[in-house]
C-alpha cells in the first residue's frame, strides 16, 4: 500500500509521499512514488502514484521515455499547454498501461489498477492539482476540496480536514503533513518511512529542494512524540463521562 498527499495553498503546492511497498507481512521494501519533470521558467510537474507497482512503474517509464523522444503519435507532458492537458495525457497513458496488462486487457477494477496525483504549474496558468483515476478520468482540486490523498488515506485525513487553512505557511503545512503521515504509519504497517517531500512556490517555475525524511529524522521524531503527548493531554482535559 502507500500514502500520498498533494495540497494546494495560497502560496503554492506541497507534496508528500511514503516509500514503502510490500508483498506480504514479512517482505517490505522502499520504492520511490514521487516523480518530477522540470523546464525552468516554463513548467514544473509532479506525479505521485499509488496502486499496483508494475502499473505505476510502467506509467512513469512511458511518460519519461516519451518526454525524451516526442512524436506526433506520442505527445509528452513537457509539450502540453496547460496542466489540464497534462492530467488528460497522464490519464490516457494510465488507461493504456492498465488495458495492456494482459492479452485481453484489464478492467480498472482488476489487480492492475492505480491512482495518481498530478500537480504543478505551466507558465501562464495557475498551480493546481488533479486526481487521476484508473479509468483515465480525473478531477481538479477546488476551494472546497483543497487537497488529494491516494492510498491508505483514512487514518491521516481527520487532521487535514480539521487543521488545513489555505493561508498556511509552508512550514506549518509540513508540520500538518507530518502529523497526518505519523497517524497513518502508526495505524498501518503498509505505510512507512522514509518520506519524500516537495514544496513548490507559485510562479517560481523551478523545483525547490526535495528532501527525504528518514526514520531517524529528529524533526519527524519530535513531531511524532509531541503529537502523542498533546493528544493524551487533550483527552484528559475533556469532560469526563458521568454514569447515571
Amino acid at each position: 500500500m502507500t500514502y500520498c498527499v498533494g495540497l494546494r495553498l495560497n502560496q503554492g503546492l506541497v507534496f508528500m509521499s511514503d516509500t514503502r511497498t510490500n508483498a506480504g507481512v514479512d517482505n517490505f521494501s522502499t520504492t520511490k512514488k514521487m516523480f518530477t519533470w522540470e523546464l525552468p521558467g516554463d513548467r514544473v510537474i509532479t506525479i505521485m502514484t499509488a496502486g499496483n507497482l508494475a502499473t505505476t512503474q510502467a506509467l512513469i517509464s512511458l511518460l519519461e521515455e516519451r518526454s525524451k523522444a516526442p512524436s506526433d503519435r506520442n505527445p509528452t507532458i513537457l509539450e502540453q499547454p496547460t496542466m489540464f492537458q497534462v492530467a488528460r495525457l497522464v490519464g490516457a497513458t494510465l488507461k493504456e498501461v492498465i488495458q495492456g496488462g494482459t492479452m485481453t486487457g484489464q478492467v480498472a477494477g482488476s489487480g492492475f489498477k492505480a491512482t495518481v496525483i498530478v500537480g504543478g504549474q505551466i507558465k501562464g496558468g495557475e498551480p493546481t492539482l488533479f486526481l487521476v483515476y484508473p479509468e483515465g478520468n480525473f478531477i481538479e482540486v477546488t476551494e472546497d476540496a483543497p487537497f488529494f490523498q491516494i492510498g491508505e488515506a483514512k487514518y491521516g485525513k481527520p487532521i487535514l480536514v480539521r487543521a488545513y487553512e489555505p493561508d498556511m505557511s509552508f512550514e506549518d503545512t509540513i508540520k500538518l503533513l507530518m502529523v497526518s503521515f505519523d497517524s497513518t504509519i502508526k495505524a498501518n504497517l503498509s505505510v512507512g518511512l522514509p518520506l519524500d517531500l516537495q514544496i513548490y512556490e507559485t510562479d517560481s517555475l523551478i523545483l525547490d529542494q526535495q528532501p527525504r525524511i528518514e526514520a531517524d529524522d529528529p524533526y519527524y521524531q519530535s513531531i511524532s512524540e509531541s503529537w502523542g503527548d498533546a493528544l493524551r493531554e487533550a483527552l484528559m482535559h475533556l469532560p469526563s463521562y458521568k454514569r447515571t
